[in-house]
């Protein structure tokens, strides 16, 4: 697991990385903390490898702030763990925004962040994820964050939670309906999977998930979709 500490302030990052080791030891796991002063100097290190586990961060800084960068990370990764660790509670709907996990308010203890951190285990440990290769490098999501999957070519292109950019993959359909979880996704036109827990909506025609985006549903499958849609939501 990877975590980044981002705080301006040299007291509070240097508290907040002894409690994050303190815990690492605790725990016995493998665990890697780096700290960064500025939001800019993170999101410069996270373009290279977007390799990161968890974040905490701190909301007010100069020049890029926490939200603003957690708007960027989360654009770009539907999985990773954000904490704001701040000295206000002004910022909730930013919070909610962003999917953070929790906040921390200034002075920190060990035993809250202790705590936080084995929430963000908990997070981690439910998300099931699945790797799959691009052109260019080899990810790894989660299969929550997935909408749909739509065959392309001998690939396909993956429509995920919230994200205006289609990712396209070197697998097969077939081959992603093997790795996908059958309780969550199944086919639902010849060309397309989609993720039950993730529909709003079914119409004859289309499904709408949501976040908006929509993908057809043949008629031969309508009525197995929306029964699995209305089993997968009786059972909670």
């Amino acid at each position: 697991m990877k975590i980044a500490v981002i705080e301006d302030e040299k007291p509070h990052r240097d508290l907040l990385v002894r409690y994050l080791e303190e815990w690492r030891g605790e725990t016995d796991r493998a665990v890697t903390v780096e700290a960064f002063g500025t939001a800019e100097s993170f999101w410069f290190r996270y373009e290279e490898g977007r390799d990161f586990d968890v974040l905490f961060l701190d909301i007010q800084m100069p020049g890029m702030d926490g939200v603003e960068l957690a708007r960027k990370v989360r654009a770009l990764d539907r999985d990773i763990v954000i904490v704001f660790a701040t000295g206000i509670s002004d910022y909730l709907e930013e919070g909610y925004e962003v999917e953070a996990l929790h906040y921390l308010i200034k002075p920190l203890s060990a035993e809250k962040v202790k705590q936080c951190m084995e929430k963000a285990l908990g997070r981690r440990r439910q998300e099931r994820f699945v790797t799959l290769h691009t052109a260019e490098e080899t990810l790894k999501i989660s299969q929550e964050s997935i909408d749909y999957v739509e065959a392309r070519g001998r690939g396909c292109a993956i429509g995920r939670v919230r994200a205006e950019e289609i990712l396209e993959v070197r697998e097969s359909l077939s081959e992603l309906e093997a790795l996908l979880d059958k309780e969550e996704f199944l086919k639902c036109h010849r060309s397309y999977l989609c993720r039950i827990g993730n529909i709003r909506q079914i119409g004859r025609e289309d499904i709408e998930f949501d976040d908006g985006k929509r993908i057809p549903v043949s008629r031969r499958l309508y009525q197995q979709v929306n029964q699995r849609f209305i089993e997968y939501f009786r059972r909670g």
